[in-house]
């Protein structure tokens, strides 16, 4: 999948996502089982329907495992850190966001 190329579409099926990645439809299903990150849709024929947010994720699944030669349990991990740290950057967001509405008020009040 091209960088410069957004994905289209709402839905993509397993074979699709697989060609992307270029992998087996039966490493995204193992990564399923591994990974709680990753859940698609499934329809009513069981048939799994992945969004941009899980083609996202089992990007960066496959950029740890298979580039970077983590484990599963290394990616798991490192995926989990990645949550906390943004996490924590949304929070330090906040205050900053919280911060910048004192300064201005302190500051209309010196006016």
């Amino acid at each position: 999948m091209k960088e410069d190329n957004p994905l289209t579409k709402l839905y993509y099926a397993i074979s699709e996502v697989a060609d992307m990645l270029h992998i087996a439809p039966s490493v995204i299903r193992y990564w399923e089982t591994e990974f709680t990150q990753i859940h698609p849709a499934k329809n009513s024929k069981g048939e799994r329907k992945f969004t941009a947010k899980d083609i996202e994720i089992l990007q960066q699944i496959h950029y740890l495992v298979k580039d970077k030669g983590f484990t599963i349990e290394g990616a798991r991990k490192e995926l989990d850190a990645q949550k906390q740290e943004k996490k924590e950057d949304q929070q330090l967001l906040v205050k900053l966001r919280e911060l910048r509405k004192k300064i201005t008020q302190f500051k209309e009040q010196l006016s």
